[in-house]
């Protein structure tokens, strides 16, 4: 991963080289954060609405596709095995 080094203005100001504005999205108004971790600053870009949406959505997806497989393997053991007896205490 290339370095990139940008002088700090009077102000406090830096300029986020284009590559990496480009590659993380980050466009001119955009607030961005900043997270102190141990003795380094992260820059964090904005959170992207509709790919973090997509995320959930595909998780919701697969966490329907798990339960459809696993009430097809619960229905074939119960097939194969009948049903649990019941607990009585």
């Amino acid at each position: 991963m290339p370095e990139h080094k940008r002088k700090v203005g009077d102000r406090g100001q830096v300029t986020i080289p284009k590559e990496l504005r480009d590659r993380r999205g980050i466009e001119g108004g955009d607030e961005v954060e900043f997270v102190e971790v141990n003795d380094e600053i992260i820059l964090k870009p904005p959170t992207d609405e509709k790919r973090l949406a997509e995320g959930y959505r595909k998780r919701a997806e697969r966490s329907r596709e798990l339960a459809e497989e696993m009430e097809e393997a619960s229905a074939e053991a119960t097939g194969n095995l009948g049903d649990a007896p019941s607990w009585s205490e």
